[in-house]
């Protein structure tokens, strides 16, 4: 092979792997969606593979892939959840950026059964915000 030759092979070699890359930042991290919910959600749910909520009636995050389908929380995480809870704390409303849901969703994932056990529809979206 020429140095020609391979220098083209080597160019487009390159240029491929970088056309069919995922863009930078695009994939979900779950070490920044655990950095997330220990720093947003750990004062009231156990966040962890084990433990105890400190708010009782939070649930444990280990328990949410079992519950619920925890992609279908990315709606009400992007526009605001509604939490039926009447207790002394209310859940602070938090309205997340795409790559927040992203990697929040990938942490809860994480936690979580196999995607083929039986979940309930997640809560419900805040509209009109």
């Amino acid at each position: 092979m020429t140095l020609v030759r391979a220098i083209v092979v080597l160019v487009l070699a390159a240029a491929s792997a970088i056309a069919f890359a995922p863009p930078a930042g695009a994939a979900a991290n779950k070490a920044r969606g655990e950095f997330f919910a220990r720093e947003h959600c750990s004062t009231c749910h156990a966040i962890g593979r084990n433990g105890t909520s400190p708010y009782p009636r939070a649930p444990a995050f280990r328990t949410l892939p079992a519950k619920y389908d925890v992609e279908g929380l990315a709606e009400a995480l992007a526009e605001g959840i509604i939490v039926g809870n009447t207790g002394e704390r209310q859940m602070p409303e938090f309205v997340l950026a795409p790559d927040e849901i992203d990697d929040l969703i990938a942490y809860l994932k994480s936690l979580g059964p196999s995607k083929d056990a039986p979940r309930e529809p997640p809560p419900r979206p805040i509209h009109g915000h």
